[in-house]
């Protein structure tokens, strides 16, 4: 096959088409060395998965409750005496950590069942006793594995105790973890709640369905939990305004948000999480009870454990509600609100 000489029509053709790219390539060059990189800000930060918070961290949130019981162990323990008085004087500690009447029954009880009646207890034995059981008071099943899709996250709780924040943290971790999030806005009576969690969307890489303030939170809701079936979300996550537990009339409507959900999507809320301050102690039950009996409470997220001497407050909930704590706060960091793990909580209520 001859391929030489080229006819001129195509040679002249192909010259052309040749000087055509290079002007193409030249002008490409110099636009991009006028421009320069790309703004930081407009680059998306890589989302890491949180990282998980060593033992430490949660030992150095609970030091406060740790040392208000290490007094009170250091009473009981101190001296040789017969074990109805060593259980006489834990229960007094356990009570003033606001463990609770009932978790603290039920732990004296494992106890005494642990421990050696001999008129002369071994103290070693005892606090290993203690120890597990109040581990036992704290353990849960594990959660089913969510099929749904979206799976729809309720989560309330009253004013000031870190639900907005602790919506943009779970974001984060449910992000990390590949899954695509949603949040909406459904806390309306506040401006700054709804530019608060559209700070944590965009920080995280959520989506976030907004509403003006003032406007009807059940609408919201539904606007929602409808867009994130048209996405295909994984997560939504509602956050709802911060209500007192006594005012009859903000929780019909924390109800009717709930309704709306589940005429959007039959089944949802699939969860409702409840945010309880650990610094308000027994209050946190009164509290607990309250919404669980008008939502069917699921799950609860136990914030600011580092900054109360309050901190068996979560063996009263969990014994009061009958709830998993599935999360705690320990600390201002996206990785300080952690999966909450009995052995680990237990150990750090009572040191070494």
């Amino acid at each position: 096959m001859q391929l030489w000489p080229i006819p001129p029509q195509a040679a002249v053709a192909g010259g052309i088409v040749l000087v055509v790219a290079l002007l193409v390539l030249l002008v490409w060059l110099v636009r991009r060395r006028r421009l320069g990189p790309p703004p930081a800000a407009e680059l998306p930060a890589p989302l890491e998965a949180p990282a998980p918070a060593p033992a430490p961290r949660l030992r150095g949130a609970l030091a406060k409750t740790r040392d208000t019981l290490r007094q009170r162990l250091a009473e009981v323990f101190g001296r040789n005496r017969e074990l109805d008085a060593i259980l006489g004087s834990l229960e007094e500690a356990l009570l003033s950590a606001d463990v609770g009447v009932k978790s603290t029954a039920r732990i004296l009880d494992d106890v005494r069942a642990r421990a050696t009646n001999d008129g002369q207890p071994d103290e070693a034995k005892l606090r290993e006793a203690l120890c597990t059981a109040i581990e036992r008071s704290l353990v849960a099943d594990p959660p089913k594995p969510h099929t749904a899709k979206p799976w729809v996250i309720l989560v309330s709780g009253v004013n000031g105790v870190g639900k907005t924040t602790s919506i943009g943290k779970l974001a984060a971790r449910f992000r990390a973890e590949g899954k695509k999030v949603l949040l909406v806005a459904a806390d309306t009576f506040r401006a700054a709640a709804i530019d608060q969690l559209g700070v944590w969307a965009e920080r995280v890489g959520a989506d976030l369905v907004r509403h003006q303030s003032g406007s009807d939170p059940a609408a919201v809701a539904f606007d929602g939990v409808k867009a994130a079936m048209a996405r295909e979300v994984d997560v939504v996550l509602v956050d709802t305004a911060g209500r007192l537990h006594t005012r009859e009339n903000l929780m019909e409507e924390l109800r009717k948000v709930t309704r709306v959900i589940g005429k959007a999507i039959p089944g949802a809320p699939h969860d409702v999480w409840l945010v309880l301050d650990a610094t308000t102690g027994q209050n946190a039950i009164l509290q607990a009870k309250v919404f669980s009996e008008m939502l069917g409470v699921t799950g609860i997220v136990l914030t600011k454990l580092d900054g109360t001497a309050k901190g068996g407050a979560a063996l009263a909930v969990r014994e009061e509600l009958g709830v998993p704590i599935l999360y705690v706060g320990i600390g201002e960091r996206v990785d300080d609100l952690r999966p909450f793990d009995a052995a680990e909580f237990a150990s750090g209520l009572l040191g070494d």
